[in-house]
């Protein structure tokens, strides 16, 4: 029920299937893939990996340094505006300040520019980002993201430090994938990724790709999502979801 589900969510959303990539190894632990971003995705078998090829994925250098400089001071303004909040309303983020925005300055309309060939031509970003800060210690814990309110791409833009993102199978806790996203970088979930699998960003203990220790620094994200079809399948309301936009009221 749910794959079918999710098939007919994809064709309706024109969300694309597995793009071409290759896989490196074999050696100890998970293994590398190659293709966009080389060297940035890992995973814990290589069926993993040649399933999800292309749906989770890590574009380096994505803007350059002076783009970066003129996001976060774009955004910066407005995230000074609060305070970091020590856990999210759903226990699923600590550490962390948020905002949502539309990026109006020039570096924040080629960055939109630059995301959109990122998503289906039929379902293109929402042109306000949600952007969300976090504190040296912060963490993004595992979730999906509720599909009431997101279609079936996320992309984020990494600013100041690197991290980890994991995702974990909701099918098979053993099936994960770790994605190493290093300042300036882009990361793309899409279909079974975005669907399937929980993601997290790791918090400064746990942040490790493979056996490289990646230290956390405070790191701020501008994520853009893309608007659910009318009508999501039943199924997929049973996973665990919440909503990442501070607009949206908790659930009661």
């Amino acid at each position: 029920m749910l794959r079918a589900a999710l098939g007919a969510l994809r064709a309706r959303s024109g969300c694309p299937g597995p793009g071409p990539v290759r896989a490196v190894g074999p050696g100890p632990g998970p293994v590398a893939v190659a293709g966009p971003g080389p060297g940035l995705v890992r995973g814990s078998r290589p069926e993993l990996l040649r399933r999800l090829r292309g749906l989770a994925r890590v574009r380096g250098d994505f803007v350059s340094e002076e783009e970066a400089a003129a996001l976060l001071a774009e955004v910066e303004p407005a995230l000074r505006r609060g305070r970091y909040q020590s856990d999210h309303w759903d226990r699923a983020i600590s550490g962390y300040r948020e905002t949502e925005r539309a990026l109006g300055g020039p570096a924040g309309g080629a960055l939109l520019l630059r995301v959109t060939p990122e998503f289906p031509p039929r379902s293109p970003p929402r042109a306000r980002a949600h952007v969300l800060d976090l504190q040296p210690g912060g963490r993004v814990g595992p979730h999906v993201d509720s599909v009431k309110f997101c279609g079936c791409t996320i992309a984020g833009l990494s600013l100041l430090s690197a991290s980890v993102l994991r995702l974990r199978s909701l099918r098979d806790p053993r099936d994960h994938l770790e994605l190493l996203l290093p300042p300036r970088s882009l990361y793309v979930l899409q279909g079974a990724a975005r669907y399937e699998f929980t993601h997290e960003i790791l918090g400064d203990e746990e942040s490790f790709f493979g056996g490289l220790r990646v230290p956390r620094g405070r790191r701020v994200a501008l994520i853009f999502r893309n608007d659910p079809p009318e009508t999501p399948p039943e199924p997929l309301g049973d996973l665990p979801a919440f909503i990442e936009d501070p607009q949206d009221p908790p659930p009661k």
